[in-house]
């Protein structure tokens, strides 16, 4: 039997295309099925080399820069592969696709990323899915157990670009979402600094602070049930768990919610049947006027979170709040 032949050391030239990314989500994409942990081992030994000299993972590639790429063994084919079922779960999940982008229904469960554990999440199935693209990257992000609309880059220069209208708020991301209670009469408008790591019975969360990052949610509610509410949230920041966090703030945790939810309320929506978080991105848009396209996309609700909507639209005595 012949013997697999050993990898070898590249060196790669980073081309306008590729500029601007970090390496370590450079290195996450050519170095498919290689664990993000290895990755940072690499880099943190000096195995990784930028124009010859040492760099961490949150440098930016430039345009011309050599990078040395150490012989890593990627997982033999198919050991690492995301399943058949969840490649075809993506693929009937995209609600729209032109050359410079796409977004899908992202199903609730699915991580977007690989690590910690996973093998896969949504960027490396579409990366299976699709081994002759180019270019695929996750624009930005939603939490496992959140469903809607994600958007995939096709392109180095639209990521760059739909960064930058993530960064000006001229990215329009809605979500709907039940929460605790009759949240009726507001507070709709949650302007309260959010601080990520912060340790609560051993365990990692965000937490309202002052001293923290600046994070701005508008509520708008849309229809009341015994005990709930129906919202919508649009964020005006993006920062981690911004939803979560501050619907729980307003005294309103989302339901199904085991980090920052009631313990009771879940186990009241439990007993109606859901399994999971209520918290979907139901919508998004953008205007690129550089290329003169409007792109608005809309993701239905997942028929586990209509069915809920259905049973809660029939209970008695609508409106009433009996927490």
């Amino acid at each position: 039997m012949e013997s697999a032949k050993k990898p070898a050391v590249r060196w790669l030239e980073i081309s306008a295309e590729e500029a601007g990314q970090r390496i370590d989500n450079f290195l996450l994409r050519i170095l498919k099925g290689v664990p993000r942990s290895r990755i940072y081992r690499l880099l943190r030994k000096g195995e990784v080399r930028v124009n010859k000299g040492r760099i961490r993972p949150q440098y930016r590639l430039q345009s011309g820069d050599q990078v040395r790429v150490p012989p890593v063994r990627v997982a033999a084919p198919g050991t690492a592969n995301p399943a058949a079922q969840s490649l075809a779960t993506l693929t009937d999940a995209i609600l729209y696709e032109d050359d410079r982008v796409l977004v899908l229904n992202k199903p609730a469960g699915m991580a977007v990323h690989g690590g910690s554990g996973l093998d896969y999440g949504v960027i490396e199935a579409f990366r299976a899915l699709r081994p002759s693209a180019p270019y695929l990257e996750l624009v930005h992000r939603l939490d496992r157990a959140t469903s809607g609309c994600l958007m995939i880059a096709k392109r180095r220069s639209e990521l760059r670009m739909l960064h930058a209208l993530l960064r000006s708020g001229d990215m329009e991301k809605r979500y709907l979402m039940l929460v605790q209670g009759d949240w009726s009469q507001g507070p709709f408008k949650i302007d309260a600094s959010l601080r990520k790591n912060q340790l609560r019975g051993g365990e990692r969360v965000v937490r309202v602070d002052p001293e923290g990052k600046v994070a701005l949610t508008q509520f708008r509610f849309l229809e009341a049930y015994p005990g709930a509410s129906l919202m919508e949230a649009e964020l005006k920041t993006g920062r981690t768990h911004q939803i979560r966090v501050h619907a729980a703030h307003a005294g309103h945790p989302l339901a199904g919610d085991e980090k920052y939810g009631a313990e009771v309320f879940n186990r009241q929506m439990r007993g109606l049947g859901l399994k999971r978080m209520f918290l979907h991105a139901h919508y998004l848009a953008f205007e690129d006027s550089e290329r003169g396209r409007s792109i608005e996309v809309s993701a239905p609700l997942g028929v586990d979170l209509r069915k809920l909507v259905q049973q809660l639209e029939n209970a008695p005595d609508k409106g009433h709040d009996t927490t």
